[in-house]
C-alpha cells in the first residue's frame, strides 16, 4: 500500500508540474528579461525558453479535412551573436490546388527599460513573402528592436490542403531549448508513421477522444408544371475518434558543430510523420509511403521526373554524332557526360523534380539538378547504356533514414556495368565518374529503374584520394629558408582543389596562400592539368621565409614541415556521439629534403614512428634519415574509411594527437 501511495504522489506531482507550466505567449516575466546568461550553457548566444507546436485537422465543407499546424515560440537573446534569431522563416508548398498558406501573428520583442517591460510589435515592413521556385514559397519576419537581453515571441499558422506529411518537429537546435512540446490530433481516417532520430528522446503520451463534424446538404424538390420549388436542408453529424499524441522534452543542450560532421541535423533530436494509410468509411484502405519501393515508384511516375526521361528529340542529332566517333561504351559514356557538363550550366537549384523541363534547360543552356542529371540519364539510355537516376539527400538536407518522398532533394545518374556502378553528377564541371561533389556524399542514395524497382546505393567513396608533396629547402646561418614545393592531387582532393582555386584571380590566390602559410614569399608559381580533369592537378612554386626557424644561442631548431605543420587537434570534445565523417578516404605522402647550413651539424633528429589505429581505419608512418649535410623525411598518413563510428572517437582523437605531436618535433642543429 505504501508503494502504491508513493507512486500515486509522484504521478500527481508530475502532472501538477506539467499543468503548472502553461507556456503561453504574452506572459513574459521580468526574471526572464533580467537573465544574463543561460543557467546551463553560459556560452549560449540565445536560448529557446519554450517552443510549442501542434498539428490538428479541421473539416471543410468544400475541401474535406485540412491540416493545421500552429507553432508558438519564446526566445531569449543573450549576446549580439544571437540577433539572427530575430529572423524567422517558414517554407510552404505552392503547386496548383494544394497551396499552403502561412500566417504570422503575435510577433513581439520584449525589453526591460527602467525596470518595466516594454513591448515592440512587428510592423508590416518586417514581414516578407517570396517564391523560391515553382513548388515552394517562403514567409519571413524580422522582429524589431532586438537587443542583448531581449525576449522574442511569435506564432505562425500553416493551413495545408494536402495531408501527405507533417512538418518535421525539431526538439533540439543550435541553441539550448528549455522546453519543447509537440502535439498531434489525428482523425481515425489517417495513419501516420512517426520516425524519431537523435540521442534525446521525448516523453510520449497517447489518448483517444470522441470528435465529430457536420456535413450540411440541401435538396431541391418540385418545380414541375405548377408545383412550387422547395428546398430541404439537412445537417449530418459524423462521429469519429481522434488520437492525441503529446511529445515533451526539457532541458535540451545546444547541437554544436564538431570537426568532421557532415550535417549536425542528422543527429538532432526530432520527429517526422509520413502518411502511411488512409481508411475512409465504406472505402478500401489506401496505402501511401510505407516503404522505399512505394516512395520511389510514386516519384518516378511524377510528371516532372519519369516522363522527362522519355524525351529524346531535342538532343538526338548531337548524341548520334558522339555515338559515331566513340569506339567503346566507356568512351561514349564519358563523351556524353562531358557534353552535358559543357552544354548546360547548373543554376544552383536543388530538387529531384524538373522546374522548366529538360528540353527548356537544353535550349537555354541552364537548369536545375534534376533537369541536368535526368537529361544526362536520358542521353545515356538513348546511346544504349544502362543508366538510371539515383535519388540523393545532400549533406545539407540530412541522411534519408526513413521512407518518404521528402527524404530526397537531389538526383544524380548511375551506369550499371558488370564491374559495378558508376555514379555521375553533371552539375559540377570538375567532377569525374565516381568522383562526386562533396554535397552528394551522404551515406546512401536510391537508384530507380524503369520498372519502378529501386536499389540502395552506397554513395561513399572507397578509393583513396591522394595528395603527394615534394619539398626541398635549404637553411642559411641566419635562419632564412628557401625552397620549392610540388604538390599533386587526385580524385576528390583534385576536385576540391579545382572547385576552390580555378577561376579565382591568381594574384588573390597567391596572396591568400602566402598569408595562410606563415607569410612566406611565393614565386615561380605554376599549375598543371587545370582543365584536364581526368588527370591529377599539380601546383608548384618557390618559397622563401624565416618564421618557421628558431635560432637560440648556437642552435637552430627546425620544424621539418615548416608552414605546413598542423598544430591543433580538430577533435576537442571529451565525448562524441556523432560518427566521424571524413567525406572520402585519403592518403597524404610528404617527402622533405633539407640542406643544412655550412658550419652546422645535426644534434638531434626525431625518431622514426609507425602507428595504426587498428581495424584498418588509419595509419601513420614517419621516417627520417640523413647523409652528410642533408636530411630526408618521409611522412605518410592515411584515413582509409570515409565514415567512422563514434565508438572509435577516442582512438581517432589520440591518433591525431600522436600525428600532430610528431609533426611538431624539432630537428636541432648545432654550430661546429
Amino acid at each position: 500500500m505504501r508503494l502504491k501511495r508513493k507512486i500515486l504522489i509522484l504521478l500527481l506531482l508530475f502532472f501538477f508540474k506539467i499543468n503548472a507550466q502553461k507556456f503561453e505567449l504574452g506572459k513574459v516575466t521580468i526574471a526572464e528579461l533580467e537573465e544574463e546568461t543561460h543557467p546551463k550553457d553560459p556560452a549560449a548566444v540565445a536560448a529557446i525558453l519554450f517552443s510549442k507546436g501542434e498539428v490538428h485537422f479541421e473539416y471543410s465543407q468544400t475541401q474535406g479535412f485540412q491540416m493545421i499546424t500552429v507553432v508558438k515560440n519564446r526566445i531569449k537573446i543573450y549576446k549580439k551573436e544571437g540577433y539572427e534569431w530575430a529572423n524567422q522563416k517558414v517554407d510552404y508548398y505552392i503547386p496548383n490546388d494544394f497551396n499552403e498558406v502561412v500566417y504570422f501573428s503575435d510577433a513581439v520583442t520584449y525589453n526591460l527599460v527602467d525596470g518595466k517591460i516594454v513591448k515592440t510589435k512587428l510592423k508590416g515592413d518586417g514581414e516578407f513573402d517570396q517564391q523560391i521556385n515553382k513548388y515552394w514559397g517562403q514567409k519571413k519576419i524580422t522582429l524589431p528592436n532586438v537587443k542583448e537581453g531581449s525576449v522574442l515571441e511569435f506564432e505562425y499558422k500553416i493551413v495545408s490542403p494536402g495531408i501527405g506529411s507533417m512538418k518535421d518537429w525539431n526538439f533540439q537546435t543550435s541553441i539550448p531549448v528549455n522546453y519543447s512540446e509537440f502535439k498531434t490530433y489525428i482523425p481515425e481516417y489517417y495513419v501516420y508513421k512517426p520516425s524519431q532520430k537523435g540521442f534525446v528522446f521525448p516523453k510520449v503520451t497517447v489518448e483517444s477522444n470522441p470528435k465529430s463534424f457536420v456535413i450540411n446538404s440541401s435538396q431541391r424538390t418540385g418545380g414541375y408544371g405548377l408545383t412550387a420549388v422547395s428546398t430541404t436542408f439537412s445537417n449530418d453529424k459524423i462521429d469519429y475518434v481522434e488520437t492525441k499524441t503529446t511529445y515533451i522534452a526539457e532541458n535540451l543542450p545546444a547541437m554544436k558543430e564538431e570537426a568532421f560532421v557532415n550535417n549536425v541535423d542528422n543527429y538532432t533530436s526530432s520527429i517526422s510523420h509520413e502518411l502511411a494509410l488512409t481508411k475512409y468509411p465504406n472505402q478500401p484502405y489506401k496505402p501511401y509511403s510505407t516503404d522505399w519501393e512505394t516512395v520511389t515508384k510514386k516519384i518516378y511516375e511524377n510528371e516532372d521526373f519519369g516522363p522527362e526521361l522519355n524525351k529524346t528529340g531535342y538532343f538526338d542529332e548531337q548524341i548520334n554524332e558522339l555515338i559515331k566517333v566513340s569506339k567503346t561504351q566507356d568512351e561514349l559514356s564519358v563523351a556524353i557526360f562531358q557534353f552535358v557538363k559543357a552544354h548546360v550550366k547548373w543554376n544552383k537549384n536543388y530538387g529531384y523534380s524538373c522546374n522548366e523541363g529538360v528540353k527548356t534547360a537544353y535550349k537555354n543552356k541552364i537548369g536545375n539538378v534534376a533537369e541536368i542529371n535526368l537529361m544526362l540519364t536520358a542521353m545515356l539510355r538513348y546511346a544504349g547504356i544502362n543508366a538510371n537516376p539515383v535519388l540523393v539527400s545532400t549533406r545539407s538536407n540530412g541522411v534519408a533514414l526513413f521512407p518518404s518522398r521528402n527524404a530526397f532533394n537531389y538526383v544524380i545518374s548511375a551506369i550499371e556495368t558488370q564491374n559495378g556502378i558508376i555514379l555521375l553528377d553533371a552539375t559540377d564541371v570538375f567532377s569525374t565518374p565516381n568522383v562526386l561533389p562533396l554535397r552528394d556524399l551522404n551515406w546512401f542514395g536510391r537508384l530507380i529503374r524503369k520498372d519502378g524497382t529501386s536499389l540502395q546505393i552506397d554513395l561513399m567513396p572507397k578509393k583513396l584520394s591522394k595528395a603527394s608533396l615534394l619539398m626541398n629547402f635549404s637553411i642559411n646561418s641566419e635562419g632564412i629558408v628557401e625552397g620549392t614545393i610540388k604538390v599533386q592531387y587526385t580524385d576528390h582532393l583534385a576536385l576540391n582543389f579545382r572547385q576552390k582555386s580555378i577561376g579565382a584571380n591568381i594574384d588573390d590566390y597567391l596572396e591568400k596562400l602566402e598569408n595562410e602559410n606563415n607569410s612566406i614569399e611565393i614565386s615561380d608559381y605554376v599549375r598543371e592539368n587545370e582543365l584536364e580533369i581526368g588527370n591529377p592537378i599539380i601546383e608548384s612554386y618557390s618559397f622563401k621565409g624565416s618564421k618557421d626557424i628558431e635560432i637560440i644561442n648556437d642552435k637552430i631548431y627546425i620544424s621539418p614541415l615548416l608552414f605546413l605543420t598542423v598544430t591543433e587537434n580538430p577533435f576537442k570534445q571529451e565525448v562524441r556521439e556523432y560518427p566521424i565523417d571524413f567525406g572520402y578516404p585519403s592518403e597524404t605522402k610528404q617527402y622533405i629534403n633539407i640542406e643544412i647550413p655550412e658550419g652546422y651539424a645535426i644534434e638531434s633528429l626525431p625518431k622514426n614512428l609507425n602507428a595504426t589505429t587498428g581495424d584498418g581505419i588509419g595509419a601513420f608512418k614517419y621516417s627520417v634519415g640523413n647523409s652528410e649535410n642533408k636530411i630526408q623525411l618521409a611522412i605518410i598518413s592515411s584515413i582509409n574509411t570515409a565514415i567512422v563510428s563514434s565508438e572509435y572517437y577516442d582512438v581517432i582523437k589520440d591518433f591525431y594527437k600522436l600525428m600532430i605531436e610528431k609533426q611538431n618535433e624539432k630537428i636541432v642543429l648545432k654550430k661546429i
